[in-house]
């Protein structure tokens, strides 16, 4: 529950410690007995009174038990082989023929990426939809198009020079949020997308892909908008642009209006780093 509430942007704090809503609901007896002075008769005239309902019992949630991660082992092979691709092609069969995320047995298909190897703009996401699933495609569902009429503003699409992956390369059943293992291990392959794509520029779309790859605990409510940069495995980086999912941005249409700044705070730094190279 709290790394949904985190996904739909609730990611900070607003006091020290919890209230027991179960424990404020329950009416004080002062109040009560004012309340009956307020609006019963005098003693002298008994009026019969209906016994008060036992106070709600305390709310209580079993621990529970720790998740088992999947084996080390597993995240050492994913990155063995991933380091092992030196092309985006090899690092695509190389995907599509591990066996070693459980996701990959219960989605129907795996979703590597979409647009040109040598884009200047690489958008990573969180994780594929039913329609991703379905398609083979990342982000080609109603948010997919949102993220597709968004980039056309500043004249980007993924037919020409805008490159569309996710963290995770096999639907979640039910669209759950991946487990830490399964972060982990299917990582390892983005962490070497990054290096053969070699973006002039990186989007991280939404929460998930923010703290994965940038290794933080800050939501992404206070690191949108904010550029940062990753590094790469020999010393250069590359800027890197929080911004919301599109997913989130169809829930909350009023956060369409910061996203319109990264989008312009993106153009400004591609035309920036476009001047530079020439």
């Amino acid at each position: 529950m709290l790394r949904w509430l985190v996904d739909m942007g609730a990611d900070e704090a607003v006091d020290d410690a919890p209230i027991d809503r179960y424990a404020a609901s329950a009416t004080p007896a002062a109040a009560l007995t004012s309340f009956d002075q307020a609006v019963l008769p005098p003693a002298n005239a008994p009026v019969p009174r209906p016994a008060s309902p036992p106070p709600p019992a305390a709310l209580v949630v079993a621990p529970r038990a720790k998740v088992a991660i999947e084996s080390p082992q597993l995240v050492a092979d994913a990155r063995a082989l991933a380091t092992a691709c030196n092309t985006v092609e090899e690092l695509e069969h190389a995907i599509r023929g591990f066996d070693g995320c459980a996701l990959k047995r219960t989605a129907r298909t795996t979703v590597f990426a979409e647009g040109p190897a040598d884009a200047p703009v690489l958008v990573i996401g969180e994780a594929p939809g039913a329609d991703e699933d379905r398609l083979g495609k990342p982000f080609v569902g109603v948010s997919g198009q949102l993220l597709d009429r968004m980039f056309a503003t500043i004249g980007y699409s993924r037919r020409e020079n805008l490159r569309i992956t996710n963290v995770i390369f096999w639907r979640p059943p039910g669209n759950r949020t991946p487990t830490p293992g399964e972060t982990a291990i299917c990582v390892a392959f983005t962490h070497r997308h990054i290096e053969l794509v070699r973006p002039r520029v990186l989007v991280l779309a939404g929460a998930v892909p923010v703290r994965t790859m940038l290794d933080t605990t800050e939501g992404i409510t206070k690191l949108r908008g904010r550029w940062t940069s990753y590094a790469l495995g020999d010393g250069t980086s590359v800027p890197v642009l929080p911004t919301f999912h599109p997913a989130y941005l169809l829930r909350t249409p009023g956060s369409k209006r910061q996203s319109w700044r990264d989008l312009l705070l993106l153009q400004e730094r591609l035309e920036q780093l476009s001047v530079a190279s020439s």
